[in-house]
Protein backbone atom coordinates (compact mmCIF):
# COMPACT_ATOMS: atom_id res chain seq x y z
CA UNK A 1 0.00 0.00 0.00
CA UNK A 2 1.38 3.10 -0.63
CA UNK A 3 -0.23 6.82 0.94
CA UNK A 4 -2.07 7.46 -2.14
CA UNK A 5 -4.00 4.47 -1.35
CA UNK A 6 -5.40 5.51 1.80
CA UNK A 7 -8.78 6.93 1.66
CA UNK A 8 -9.32 6.55 5.39
CA UNK A 9 -7.90 7.12 8.27
CA UNK A 10 -8.40 6.14 11.95
CA UNK A 11 -7.22 8.09 15.22
CA UNK A 12 -8.12 6.10 18.47
CA UNK A 13 -7.89 8.91 21.13
CA UNK A 14 -9.00 11.86 20.73
CA UNK A 15 -7.36 14.36 23.72
CA UNK A 16 -5.51 16.77 22.57
CA UNK A 17 -2.76 15.08 20.28
CA UNK A 18 -5.46 12.78 18.74
CA UNK A 19 -7.70 15.67 18.25
CA UNK A 20 -4.43 17.63 16.19
CA UNK A 21 -3.68 14.40 14.06
CA UNK A 22 -7.38 14.13 13.37
CA UNK A 23 -7.72 18.02 12.65
CA UNK A 24 -4.74 17.74 10.42
CA UNK A 25 -6.07 14.40 8.46
CA UNK A 26 -9.77 15.81 7.70
CA UNK A 27 -7.74 19.19 6.47
CA UNK A 28 -5.86 17.02 3.73
CA UNK A 29 -8.94 16.14 2.73
CA UNK A 30 -8.81 12.28 4.21
CA UNK A 31 -12.43 11.07 5.78
CA UNK A 32 -11.32 10.34 8.79
CA UNK A 33 -12.57 8.15 11.94
CA UNK A 34 -12.19 9.11 15.64
CA UNK A 35 -12.40 6.81 18.61
CA UNK A 36 -13.05 7.64 21.72
CA UNK A 37 -14.31 5.84 25.00
CA UNK A 38 -17.66 8.15 25.97
CA UNK A 39 -20.16 10.27 23.53
CA UNK A 40 -18.87 13.06 25.57
CA UNK A 41 -15.89 13.07 24.59
CA UNK A 42 -16.29 12.37 21.20
CA UNK A 43 -18.14 15.52 21.51
CA UNK A 44 -15.53 17.60 23.39
CA UNK A 45 -13.12 16.42 20.37
CA UNK A 46 -15.75 17.56 17.60
CA UNK A 47 -15.90 21.09 19.34
CA UNK A 48 -12.16 21.54 19.82
CA UNK A 49 -11.79 20.82 15.94
CA UNK A 50 -14.40 23.07 15.18
CA UNK A 51 -12.70 25.84 16.98
CA UNK A 52 -9.81 25.61 15.74
CA UNK A 53 -10.92 25.84 11.79
CA UNK A 54 -12.95 28.72 13.25
CA UNK A 55 -9.83 30.55 13.53
CA UNK A 56 -8.85 29.56 10.59
CA UNK A 57 -11.58 31.05 8.52
CA UNK A 58 -11.05 34.21 10.92
CA UNK A 59 -7.50 34.51 10.10
CA UNK A 60 -7.87 33.75 6.12
CA UNK A 61 -6.09 30.41 6.13
CA UNK A 62 -9.48 28.63 5.58
CA UNK A 63 -12.76 29.68 3.65
CA UNK A 64 -16.14 28.60 5.40
CA UNK A 65 -16.83 26.12 2.77
CA UNK A 66 -13.53 24.32 3.50
CA UNK A 67 -14.01 24.55 7.15
CA UNK A 68 -17.32 22.85 6.36
CA UNK A 69 -15.74 20.10 4.24
CA UNK A 70 -12.80 19.45 6.85
CA UNK A 71 -15.96 18.73 9.22
CA UNK A 72 -18.19 16.83 7.19
CA UNK A 73 -14.72 14.60 6.60
CA UNK A 74 -14.78 13.51 10.50
CA UNK A 75 -16.85 10.76 12.27
CA UNK A 76 -16.65 10.18 15.63
CA UNK A 77 -17.47 7.01 17.53
CA UNK A 78 -16.99 4.84 20.63
CA UNK A 79 -16.96 1.61 18.84
CA UNK A 80 -13.88 0.21 17.90
CA UNK A 81 -15.10 -1.76 15.20
CA UNK A 82 -16.59 1.39 13.49
CA UNK A 83 -12.37 1.43 12.42
CA UNK A 84 -12.74 -1.67 10.03
CA UNK A 85 -12.95 0.24 7.04
CA UNK A 86 -9.65 2.22 7.46
CA UNK A 87 -6.44 1.53 6.00
CA UNK A 88 -4.15 3.35 8.27
CA UNK A 89 -4.56 3.95 11.86
CA UNK A 90 -3.18 6.15 14.43
CA UNK A 91 -2.89 5.39 17.68
CA UNK A 92 -2.75 8.71 20.12
CA UNK A 93 -3.91 6.78 23.79
CA UNK A 94 -2.55 7.50 27.03
CA UNK A 95 1.25 7.20 27.41
CA UNK A 96 1.10 3.11 29.27
CA UNK A 97 2.37 0.35 27.57
CA UNK A 98 0.17 -1.72 28.90
CA UNK A 99 -2.79 0.63 27.42
CA UNK A 100 -1.15 0.40 23.43
CA UNK A 101 -0.45 -3.45 23.39
CA UNK A 102 -4.17 -3.95 24.49
CA UNK A 103 -5.85 -1.70 21.61
CA UNK A 104 -2.84 -2.83 19.02
CA UNK A 105 -4.05 -6.28 20.08
CA UNK A 106 -7.78 -5.22 19.35
CA UNK A 107 -7.16 -3.10 16.13
CA UNK A 108 -5.55 -6.37 14.86
CA UNK A 109 -8.55 -8.08 14.96
CA UNK A 110 -10.85 -5.07 13.13
CA UNK A 111 -8.69 -3.87 10.11
CA UNK A 112 -7.84 -5.32 7.26
CA UNK A 113 -4.80 -7.06 6.55
CA UNK A 114 -3.18 -4.08 4.44
CA UNK A 115 -3.74 -1.51 6.94
CA UNK A 116 -0.63 0.32 8.44
CA UNK A 117 -1.10 0.52 12.28
CA UNK A 118 0.91 3.86 13.80
CA UNK A 119 1.53 4.52 17.29
CA UNK A 120 2.26 8.11 18.32
CA UNK A 121 4.43 7.56 21.29
CA UNK A 122 6.50 9.77 22.38
CA UNK A 123 9.11 7.60 24.41
CA UNK A 124 7.98 4.49 24.73
CA UNK A 125 9.54 1.46 22.42
CA UNK A 126 7.45 0.72 19.18
CA UNK A 127 8.80 -2.41 19.24
CA UNK A 128 6.96 -3.64 22.48
CA UNK A 129 4.11 -2.04 20.91
CA UNK A 130 4.35 -3.92 17.69
CA UNK A 131 4.87 -7.26 19.73
CA UNK A 132 1.37 -7.39 21.14
CA UNK A 133 0.60 -8.38 17.70
CA UNK A 134 0.35 -11.33 15.24
CA UNK A 135 2.18 -9.04 12.35
CA UNK A 136 4.22 -6.45 13.97
CA UNK A 137 5.63 -5.90 10.32
CA UNK A 138 2.52 -3.44 9.83
CA UNK A 139 3.32 -1.61 12.81
CA UNK A 140 5.18 1.81 12.94
CA UNK A 141 5.77 5.14 15.12
CA UNK A 142 4.28 8.08 13.73
CA UNK A 143 5.30 10.81 16.47
CA UNK A 144 3.70 14.41 15.75
CA UNK A 145 4.39 17.03 17.48
CA UNK A 146 2.13 19.38 19.68
CA UNK A 147 0.46 21.14 18.45
CA UNK A 148 -0.10 19.03 15.50
CA UNK A 149 -1.87 21.34 13.08
CA UNK A 150 1.29 23.83 13.74
CA UNK A 151 4.35 22.39 14.30
CA UNK A 152 5.28 20.33 11.04
CA UNK A 153 7.75 17.86 12.22
CA UNK A 154 6.55 13.91 12.51
CA UNK A 155 9.30 11.46 13.36
CA UNK A 156 8.41 7.81 11.83
CA UNK A 157 10.05 5.45 13.40
CA UNK A 158 10.87 1.82 12.18
CA UNK A 159 11.28 -1.05 14.07
CA UNK A 160 13.47 -4.26 13.16
CA UNK A 161 10.62 -5.84 11.78
CA UNK A 162 8.85 -3.20 9.96
CA UNK A 163 8.48 -3.94 6.35
CA UNK A 164 9.82 -0.43 3.74
CA UNK A 165 6.23 -0.56 2.35
CA UNK A 166 4.61 0.29 5.45
CA UNK A 167 7.51 2.63 6.70
CA UNK A 168 7.32 3.88 3.20
CA UNK A 169 3.33 4.70 3.32
CA UNK A 170 3.66 6.43 6.74
CA UNK A 171 6.34 8.59 5.09
CA UNK A 172 4.08 9.34 2.40
CA UNK A 173 1.07 9.92 4.30
CA UNK A 174 3.05 12.31 6.67
CA UNK A 175 4.00 14.20 3.38
CA UNK A 176 0.04 14.62 2.18
CA UNK A 177 -0.84 16.40 5.58
CA UNK A 178 2.01 18.67 4.53
CA UNK A 179 3.99 17.70 7.44
CA UNK A 180 7.83 17.82 7.40
CA UNK A 181 8.45 13.69 8.01
CA UNK A 182 12.42 11.87 8.91
CA UNK A 183 12.83 8.65 9.26
CA UNK A 184 14.54 6.81 12.31
CA UNK A 185 15.02 3.85 14.07
CA UNK A 186 13.30 2.84 17.41
CA UNK A 187 15.66 3.94 20.06
CA UNK A 188 14.86 5.41 23.30
CA UNK A 189 13.25 8.97 22.51
CA UNK A 190 13.82 8.80 18.51
CA UNK A 191 14.80 12.00 17.54
CA UNK A 192 13.78 14.90 19.38
CA UNK A 193 13.00 13.84 22.68
CA UNK A 194 16.62 12.12 22.97
CA UNK A 195 18.17 15.27 22.72
CA UNK A 196 15.45 17.57 23.76
CA UNK A 197 15.02 15.48 27.08
CA UNK A 198 17.99 15.71 28.87
CA UNK A 199 18.87 19.64 27.98
CA UNK A 200 15.25 20.56 29.07
CA UNK A 201 16.52 18.91 32.61
CA UNK A 202 20.02 20.01 32.64
CA UNK A 203 18.28 24.05 32.52
CA UNK A 204 15.93 23.32 35.29
CA UNK A 205 18.64 21.73 37.23
CA UNK A 206 20.51 25.45 36.50
CA UNK A 207 17.84 27.36 37.73
CA UNK A 208 18.72 26.33 41.68
CA UNK A 209 22.44 25.73 40.94
CA UNK A 210 22.93 29.24 39.09
CA UNK A 211 20.01 30.45 41.52
CA UNK A 212 18.39 31.80 38.40
CA UNK A 213 14.60 32.94 37.98
CA UNK A 214 12.60 31.15 35.11
CA UNK A 215 12.68 34.72 33.50
CA UNK A 216 16.20 35.04 33.57
CA UNK A 217 16.70 31.96 32.26
CA UNK A 218 14.27 32.05 29.82
CA UNK A 219 16.25 35.41 28.60
CA UNK A 220 19.60 33.75 28.92
CA UNK A 221 18.63 31.20 25.97
CA UNK A 222 16.23 33.16 23.75
CA UNK A 223 18.81 36.12 23.68
CA UNK A 224 22.02 34.58 24.04
CA UNK A 225 21.74 31.45 22.10
CA UNK A 226 18.61 32.63 19.41
CA UNK A 227 16.01 29.74 20.78
CA UNK A 228 12.71 30.58 19.81
CA UNK A 229 11.29 30.14 22.92
CA UNK A 230 12.99 29.62 26.86
CA UNK A 231 13.16 26.22 28.54
CA UNK A 232 10.70 26.96 31.22
CA UNK A 233 8.26 28.08 29.28
CA UNK A 234 8.27 25.56 26.69
CA UNK A 235 8.08 22.89 29.58
CA UNK A 236 5.04 24.88 30.70
CA UNK A 237 3.68 24.82 27.01
CA UNK A 238 4.38 20.94 26.83
CA UNK A 239 3.08 20.45 29.84
CA UNK A 240 5.06 19.90 33.52
CA UNK A 241 3.04 16.18 33.81
CA UNK A 242 3.73 15.05 30.02
CA UNK A 243 7.98 16.19 30.81
CA UNK A 244 7.86 14.01 33.52
CA UNK A 245 6.44 11.58 32.36
CA UNK A 246 8.47 11.37 29.31
CA UNK A 247 11.61 12.03 31.55
CA UNK A 248 10.82 8.36 33.60
CA UNK A 249 10.71 6.61 30.28
CA UNK A 250 13.48 7.77 28.53
CA UNK A 251 15.29 7.18 32.32
CA UNK A 252 14.00 3.57 32.48
CA UNK A 253 15.33 2.66 29.44
CA UNK A 254 18.84 4.19 29.21
CA UNK A 255 19.48 5.20 33.11
CA UNK A 256 21.22 8.17 32.67
CA UNK A 257 20.87 10.04 35.02
CA UNK A 258 20.75 13.19 33.12
CA UNK A 259 17.19 12.04 31.73
CA UNK A 260 15.71 11.68 35.03
CA UNK A 261 13.19 14.38 35.96
CA UNK A 262 14.78 16.69 38.37
CA UNK A 263 12.93 17.12 42.08
CA UNK A 264 11.61 20.33 40.98
CA UNK A 265 9.27 19.17 38.60
CA UNK A 266 8.34 15.98 40.40
CA UNK A 267 7.21 18.99 42.95
CA UNK A 268 5.57 20.72 40.26
CA UNK A 269 3.84 17.68 38.74
CA UNK A 270 2.81 16.88 42.40
CA UNK A 271 1.13 20.58 43.26
CA UNK A 272 -1.03 20.51 40.31
CA UNK A 273 1.30 23.25 38.32
CA UNK A 274 1.81 21.84 35.14
CA UNK A 275 2.07 24.84 33.06
CA UNK A 276 -0.31 26.43 30.45
CA UNK A 277 -3.03 23.82 30.83
CA UNK A 278 -3.56 24.09 34.37
CA UNK A 279 -2.58 28.05 34.43
CA UNK A 280 -0.04 28.19 36.57
CA UNK A 281 3.78 26.63 36.03
CA UNK A 282 7.12 28.30 35.91
CA UNK A 283 4.25 31.36 35.12
CA UNK A 284 1.25 32.72 35.66
CA UNK A 285 -1.17 32.10 32.54
CA UNK A 286 -4.81 33.63 32.47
Amino acid sequence: MSAADVRRVGVVGLGTMGAGIAQVCVQAGIETVGREVSDELCERARERIAHYLDRGVDKGRLTTEERDAALGRLTTTTELGDLAGCDFVIEAIVEELAAKRTLFRALEDVVGEDAVLATNTSALSVTEVAGATKRPERVVGMHFFNPAPVLPLVEVVRTDRSTADAVDTAFELAERLGKEPIRCNDTPGFVVNRILIPLLNDCVRVLDEAGVSPEDLDRAMTRGVNWPIGPCALIDLIGVDVHVHASEALYAALGEERVAPPERLVVMRDEGRLGRKSGEGFFDYD
